[in-house]
């Protein structure tokens, strides 16, 4: 008959069945490795002292009798001597000066830029952007307007004479946190 080992699983321990647990294996002593390791380091140090000791009397006669080589020192040349001065230009162009007539530009008309940040349905909304714009050190307005679908409250700075001065308070702006500025022209 064969027998199903699989289904069997473990047999019971000794313990389980009433016999008095055996006494654990001693744990394997260290000194034997110690004592290998410590015959090993001996074996390698005696084996290097060796090697020196052998090659002592080999070192080549011939660089110990030689006498030391003296360097020649390296002399210099004198440096030449410093060229004159060719160049009469110089002479005739320090007093001189350079007129360059520069044209104006015409950019055409001058308009005015506005910087709007926000656009509400409630005036206290709008309020609110306009103290966060104010702590930042800038002057905002509110502008109401009527569209279609209601009133918006716009909070709108400016004008401005260039749009360069519009940018530099657009990323003041930004440093707070306010990145929904648009620059328009001023209607």
């Amino acid at each position: 008959m064969a027998r199903d080992y699989v289904k069997k699983g473990k047999p019971a321990s000794r313990a389980k069945r009433g016999a008095q647990a055996a006494p654990p294996p001693p744990p394997p002593s260290k000194k034997p490795k110690a004592l290998i390791f410590l015959v090993l380091v001996v074996a390698i140090i005696g084996g290097f002292a060796y090697f020196l000791w052998s090659i002592k009397d080999r070192a080549p006669s011939e660089a110990v009798n030689q006498p030391a080589v003296e360097k020649p020192q390296n002399k210099q040349k004198p440096l030449p001597k410093v060229p004159e001065e060719k160049w009469e230009y110089v002479k005739e162009l320090e007093n001189k000066e350079v007129e360059v007539d520069v044209p104006e530009r015409e950019d055409g008309p001058k308009r005015p830029y506005k910087m709007q940040c926000a656009s509400f349905r409630s005036e206290q909304q709008a309020n609110a952007m306009k103290a966060k714009i104010a702590f930042a050190g800038l002057e905002s307005i509110i502008q109401q307007s009527e569209g279609q679908s209601g009133i918006w409250y716009k909070v709108v700075l400016g004008p401005y004479d260039s749009k360069r001065d519009a940018e530099a308070d657009r990323h003041r702006l930004q440093d707070i946190k306010i990145n929904s500025c648009q620059i328009w022209y001023w209607s």
